[in-house]
């Protein structure tokens, strides 16, 4: 019996062991999980920089000056001396249009004119005539030697013959506006160049037939253009036009010159947009902005592609931090029951089914960076200004000298918040660049 007794003590004795270490590891698990994770980040210091704002667009290289040929008159091209790329000077012969259609509608109204003159001739001698005659009868008139009925026949043949020299000289007139536009006509089936510059496109073919008119647009036989000034024509989105002024410095980078810059500065914006895509999920608006390239040694082909970065903004010694430590946090207010004011607090989280009013009266997001206080990160509410394409200016919420978390990506959108535990690791971000 004192051994079946000693046994039971020694089972209830191991079972109490066995229990206590459950509940040690149970607690130790609970304790465990109520830890905080550390997140791995890199970070740098704040420092003062100069930022210079840029914003970016692409485009095509075109000349300055570009004219297109087209025809005023209509036939068949007789002689085309120039050949796409041939240089060309101003009053060069460019396009002959056969002119035997206009030379005789020239001698017609030459003709026309001649006659409408000698008509005019007639019609003054006739007028001075009746002029005398119509002076005759007046001082005949004035002597009672003729009747009243005698005097107003001879005045109603004097205003006949007054009026019908006033017609031929209307005549002469349009026989003259005729013969002018004839000779222009005839003078457009010759076509020089405007410019000094090089074909840069010939369309028409020797032989063709043209059509032109004094109302519409001809067909185009031929492009002329300077290749001495060239430009960048480039599209800018309508959020970063409001960015760029006249006289705004820029860097062209053009394909065929894979290695070079080139320096260019801003001449024109246009003030009506470019939409493309219009009424679709792709639809698009940009501006046109116009560059004058600062170069006279490179032979530059009208469109080739280009793309600009165009230097709208420059600010020197201000404070800045790397781009992507900036990101944005919804503002959440939380009421405080007993004082009855308002706290504060950033929220991470995601407002959906937003009504259009709700929309307009909500704050907007609020732009934060984590600064390193103490092994923890801080989320610093701050306000930036411009930025570069590797910094952004800071304007205020931080100071010279801060640790702000640069990386990574995730850990900055998503997994810090205020007061997280970090862990610093810089080597990983050196790694990282010098592997890209």
């Amino acid at each position: 019996m004192a051994k079946n007794g000693k046994n039971k003590k020694k089972k209830i004795i191991i079972f109490s062991a066995l229990g206590l270490f459950v509940v040690i590891i149970v607690i130790a698990v609970i304790i465990g999980s109520q830890k905080d994770e550390i997140i791995v980040v890199q970070t740098e210091e704040v420092g003062r920089r100069t930022i210079t704002q840029v914003v970016e667009a692409t485009g095509k290289i075109q000349p300055q000056t570009q004219v297109k040929i087209n025809a005023e008159v209509s036939g068949e091209i007789i002689e085309l001396p120039v050949e796409e790329g041939d240089e060309v000077t101003k009053g060069q012969l460019l396009v002959r249009i056969k002119p035997d259609t206009y030379i005789a509608q020239r001698d017609q109204s030459i003709a026309s004119l001649n006659r409408t003159k000698a008509m005019l001739v007639q019609r003054e001698a006739d007028f001075r005539k009746v002029e005398s005659e119509y002076k005759r009868q007046q001082e005949l008139f004035k002597k009672g030697l003729v009747s009243e009925a005698d005097i107003e026949t001879v005045k109603s043949t004097y205003e006949i013959a007054k009026a019908n020299v006033d017609a031929a000289r209307f005549d002469v007139q349009n026989a003259q506006a005729t013969l002018s536009r004839a000779t222009e006509d005839l003078n457009k089936t010759a076509i020089y160049s405007p410019i000094n510059g090089v074909v840069t496109q010939r369309i028409s073919k020797l032989g063709e037939r043209v059509s032109g008119s004094s109302f519409t647009q001809g067909t185009e036989i031929m492009t002329v253009s300077d290749l001495s000034i060239m430009e960048a024509r480039v599209e800018v989105n309508e959020n970063d036009v409001v960015l760029i002024a006249l006289n705004d410095t820029a860097r062209i980078d053009v394909d065929a010159y894979p290695d070079r810059l080139f320096n260019a500065t801003v001449y024109q914006i246009a003030n009506t947009a470019t939409t493309t895509g219009l009424g679709t999920q792709e639809e698009v608006t940009n501006f046109e902005v116009r560059l004058i390239i600062a170069t006279e040694n490179e032979v530059f082909r009208p469109g080739m592609s280009c793309s600009a970065n165009i230097e709208t903004e420059t600010r020197h010694d201000v404070l800045s931090v790397p781009l992507q430590s900036v990101t944005t946090r919804e503002k959440r207010r939380d009421r405080d029951e007993e004082s009855g004011g308002e706290n504060e607090e950033f929220a991470d989280v995601t407002i959906e089914g937003i009504t259009d009013r709700e929309e307009k009266t909500r704050e907007k997001p609020q732009e934060v960076v984590f600064v390193i206080e103490g092994g923890l990160a801080r989320k610093k509410s701050v306000e930036t200004g411009i930025s570069s394409d590797t910094y952004i200016e800071v304007r205020e919420g931080i100071e010279e000298g801060d640790e702000v978390v640069k990386g990574s990506y995730r850990a900055i959108s998503r997994e810090l918040d205020d007061s997280t535990h970090v862990r610093i690791d810089n080597k990983a971000s050196r790694k990282q660049t010098f592997s890209n």
